[in-house]
């Protein structure tokens, strides 16, 4: 799906001279970025949901 991103000149600047020193696109830095932010942000929910469920353990199998 196409999008268009709009960034703010001093980050395009940025990302520009990047994929220009690794030879790779302006998309494929962007897309590998978002990917990473997502894997990031799913790490902690798993975080969060195994702390809870260590800490809530003794709650969790009273429940059960």
């Amino acid at each position: 799906m196409a999008m268009t991103l709009r960034l703010p000149a001093d980050l395009d600047a940025k990302l520009t001279e990047r994929a220009r020193r690794e030879g790779r696109s302006k998309q494929e830095l962007a897309i590998e970025a978002i990917r990473d932010a997502q894997d990031r942000a799913e790490l902690k929910v798993d975080d969060v949901l195994a702390e809870l469920m260590d800490s809530d353990a003794e709650i969790l199998d009273y429940l059960k």
